[in-house]
């Protein structure tokens, strides 16, 4: 007897489903087709998974979806809808210049656009009626002086999803390296777009005819002595066509403030200081370039996952009476949207940034599903799906779910170790469905992440 009930037990544990599959509520057949496909794709990550049916808010498919990981840029899709909710999609932000005697302020405004040909139109205003400033202050005052985010790695380095945040940026306080070989045993050739005396170029490079002990060509900033000086090292072959490369600055307010002076001295304007500062009150406005409409930005923003546009939405949501634009008060806003509106309980959820580039953040499919299903039902709706990439479009979706990609609207999420993917997907079985899946912890390429996520999909969007 003793034998028997140890087998009995050995074989109904043995036939137990594996713990990962003990969280997993929906359509059988659905959970029957993905589980297999997670099963073959020997992923050994974290996951948190979530299908609702939008028409009637019935789960055809959950893994774990209470499980809390990071989202990476998923958490834009908090970001932007609080956005276009508390801010509109008609809003604007506003760059201006106003003079005081001899002295002229540049004030930002948290464009996130704000570019060198903005720029140069604001300078060929002022250099007509100005020949002479005493001092040139910049204005970054509407928001903090806290250029970078929270939990945002020490090592990210110089580039441009790393660029640090300020009321008053230029072309995505960034500087465009182009490059072209040189002769053959020069140093390759360099051009930078804006052209300032702000950075300083070590150009190390060689223009070769032979990969024989070939050097990978590398443009780095001194980012841990946080510095504008860059060092160009290794090879270009003489033939190759030539390329663009984009490496971000340090003192966002300073750089523009530089290259702006540079442009009135270009004009004839001589300009003798140039100082961080705020206006006076008796200051009066002489020129202003007022940006495209936050729905153009946050379109801009998903598309290209621009970290920089998310964070200044942040604080630009955070600016009050008695305070400047800052991430504590941007985030309060958005937590409180969540929970107002989207029925979220945020005490389950920890966000830190905009962007999602901060690795403290953590959330679940299940705040996702819920903050999709809000905006699909909203007065939001139209704006918010068409904020969103389709499969196969331009930006971080563009080579994904190519077929019968204009049925998936959806945003990434890409860090080291994570890889996210949120939205919607348009079924012709199941009508419209919100979807998210978050998977953290692999080692090495996300491509095998991805491809699973793409072939999930598939089950809803295919004929």
């Amino acid at each position: 007897m003793k034998i028997i009930f140890s087998l009995l037990f050995f074989i109904g544990f043995s036939c137990a489903p594996p713990k990962i599959l003990l969280d997993n509520p929906g359509i059988p057949s659905l959970k029957k087709d993905i589980n297999s496909l997670i099963a073959k794709s020997n992923l050994d990550v974290n996951m948190s998974l979530k299908m609702t049916s939008l028409k009637n808010g019935k789960t055809l498919y959950a893994l774990n979806s209470h499980k809390k990981l990071m989202p990476a840029s998923n958490n834009k899709l908090y970001t932007s809808a609080a956005a276009i909710v508390h801010l509109g999609a008609d809003f604007t932000f506003e760059t201006s210049i106003y003079k005081n005697n001899n002295n002229l302020y540049l004030i930002g405004g948290g464009d996130p656009d704000f570019s060198l040909k903005q720029l140069d139109s604001l300078t060929r205003i002022v250099s007509s009626t100005i020949k002479t400033v005493d001092t040139l202050f910049v204005d970054e005052s509407l928001m903090d002086t806290i250029h970078y985010g929270e939990g945002w790695m020490w090592d990210e380095g110089p580039w441009w999803y790393a660029a640090p945040v300020s009321a008053l940026s230029l072309n995505d306080n960034c500087v465009d390296f182009y490059i072209r070989p040189g002769k053959l045993g020069d140093p390759v050739s360099i051009q930078t777009s804006p052209s300032t005396q702000y950075i300083q170029i070590d150009n190390q490079s060689k223009t070769v005819n032979d990969t024989v002990d070939f050097q990978k060509f590398k443009i780095d900033r001194n980012w841990a002595g946080r510095t504008n000086r860059f060092t160009i090292t290794g090879e270009k072959m003489v033939y190759v066509s030539p390329d663009t490369l984009i490496r971000n600055i340090v003192n966002p307010p300073r750089f523009t403030g530089t290259v702006f002076k540079e442009m009135l001295e270009e004009k004839g304007v001589i300009v003798h200081h140039l100082a961080i500062g705020s206006k006076t009150k008796s200051s009066i406005k002489v020129a202003s370039h007022v940006s495209d409409s936050l729905f153009y930005s946050t379109k801009n923003l998903m598309i290209e996952s621009d970290n920089l546009t998310a964070e200044l939405f942040v604080k630009t949501l955070g600016i009050s009476k008695e305070t400047p634009g800052n991430w504590k008060n941007g985030i309060n806003v958005i937590k409180a949207f969540l929970a107002d509106s989207a029925f979220i309980d945020t005490s389950t959820i920890r966000l830190v940034d905009g962007s999602g580039v901060s690795r403290y953040n953590l959330t679940s499919a299940d705040h996702f599903i819920d903050l999709l299903s809000y905006m699909y039902q909203s007065d939001y709706k139209d704006d918010f799906l068409n904020i969103l990439a389709h499969g196969g479009s331009d930006g971080t979706l563009k080579n994904r779910i190519i077929k019968n990609g204009d049925r998936i609207k959806a945003k990434t999420g890409s860090l080291s170790g994570v890889s996210c993917l949120s939205g919607y997907a348009f079924s012709p079985k199941y009508g419209p469905v919100a979807f998210s899946m978050l998977m953290n912890g692999y080692i090495g390429s996300s491509k095998d992440a991805r491809h699973l996520q793409d072939r999930i999909l598939g089950l809803f969007i295919h004929d």
